[in-house]
């Protein structure tokens, strides 16, 4: 585009608002930057509707998890299931079952170490040697990654961003790998419903209480009023609005 400077002069209240509206989009641009920041852990998507996504993290053992698939499929559920390689391959009937009963097979990483101590190159191998076995024994294909124990620096979100994959955590955490009984299992998780919230739960053999826990839970996120969801359900048909950042 062509502007004749001369005759913008000329009409001295016309160029100052052109210069002045060049700069509000200058300082606009660098504002969002600041804000965006690149990626993000997300802990929940910002909704007035009355939605929450159920996760499970599963790095070892088999004990409870066909007791939570079979509460899952009686209640004609679908969660999200953080599932780590090794468990994949060791235990790839259970794994093969999730995908089988319409869960969402999502990434735990390959070894249980803090992705924030860890460099971007070491957390992209890790990754890379999960997706390849969750891959391998499910058929599916994994975008959606919860390092391990939650834990994750600026650095280790833009090297999972790298890899294709978005960082999820939570904001409602059961505690149930604490052991503190059932009842209190339940009670601090309906305690903290909120709409748009992951809820966190575990399906390893450490948690003895969750299996007994879930049915329950199930019953009082409903009796509240919540559909129970899975996260990329969560992230695509609820989170409009935006997501509410870890």
């Amino acid at each position: 585009m062509i502007i004749n400077l001369r005759r913008l002069l000329q009409h001295r209240h016309l160029f100052y608002s052109i210069i002045g509206l060049l700069a509000i989009g200058t300082t606009y641009i660098q504002v969002a930057d600041v804000i965006s920041g690149g990626p993000i852990a997300i802990a929940g998507v910002r909704t007035e509707q009355k939605v929450v996504a159920l996760t499970f993290d599963h790095s070892w053992g088999n004990k409870f998890t066909p007791s939570i698939l079979d509460t899952l499929q009686k209640n004609d559920l679908k969660v999200t299931f953080f599932i780590m390689g090794p468990w994949a391959t060791k235990y790839p009937e259970v794994a093969q079952r999730m995908v089988k009963d319409g869960h969402e097979i999502a990434s735990h990483g390959y070894r249980h170490e803090n992705y924030g101590d860890m460099t971007p190159e070491w957390v992209k191998s890790d990754i890379e040697k999960a997706h390849a076995q969750i891959k391998e024994v499910t058929g599916v294909e994994p975008s959606l990654l919860r390092p391990p124990n939650g834990h994750y620096s600026q650095q280790s979100l833009k090297a999972t961003d790298e890899m294709g994959y978005k960082t999820i955590i939570w904001n409602v955490d059961s505690l149930d790998w604490k052991n503190p009984g059932r009842d209190v299992i339940v009670e601090r998780v309906t305690k903290r419903l909120k709409p748009g919230a992951i809820i966190l739960l575990h399906a390893s053999d450490t948690p003895v209480q969750t299996a007994e826990a879930l049915p329950i839970l199930v019953e009082k996120i409903k009796a509240e009023g919540y559909q129970i969801v899975t996260v990329g359900e969560l992230l695509t048909k609820y989170g409009d609005k935006g997501v509410q950042r870890h």
